[in-house]
């Protein structure tokens, strides 16, 4: 049997960010390059001067405090608002369902402060948790009406569960 490794973990978490990526994007006009999620590369700052909002792919928020969760995976700075909202997502085992929820509200807690410290900025975290066979939180449908974009949850329970078929197709093939 071929040993994946954390690569292709990591690649569905990333397939699952894209695609939630892709629709906040188009929400507030940014012109994209492709036409479906799928094809999206998402670029690591990317600027709507029509909405005023800039979207922060993988980047590490500076603080004057050394905090060790500082880079969640997509943060939308909306300068016309003076908001930051932080995404943070996780494909979970379906049994460790409200434990990565708090787990990855907790692990943000330090730096929702630090951005409202340092920046005086109201700072959001929006934890997008679908399970590795497309379970979900009820909790995602309220989370959900937060994110900025058209964000299915159908999409991304697919490319989830997409991604958790390519993992399987590997280990037995």
């Amino acid at each position: 049997m071929p040993n994946i490794g954390k690569s292709q973990y990591v690649k569905r978490h990333d397939r699952v960010c894209t695609q939630l990526h892709f629709n906040i994007c188009k929400n507030i006009r940014v012109k994209l390059d492709n036409k479906h999620w799928y094809d999206h590369v998402s670029k690591s700052a990317e600027t709507s001067h029509e909405v005023k909002a800039t979207i922060l792919w993988n980047q590490q928020v500076r603080t004057d405090r050394t905090i060790p969760n500082s880079k969640p995976d997509i943060i939308i700075r909306d300068t016309k608002k003076g908001k930051r909202m932080l995404r943070e997502v996780a494909i979970f085992g379906d049994r460790n369902v409200f434990k990565k929820e708090a787990e990855k509200i907790l692990k943000y807690k330090d730096l929702i402060t630090q951005n409202w410290r340092m920046w005086n900025v109201n700072a959001k975290l929006i934890p997008v948790l679908t399970g590795a066979r497309g379970t979900i939180l009820k909790s995602l449908r309220q989370y959900s009406s937060n994110i900025t974009g058209n964000n299915e949850i159908k999409e991304m329970q697919k490319a989830a569960i997409l991604g958790t078929a390519h993992i399987l197709r590997k280990m037995l093939i």
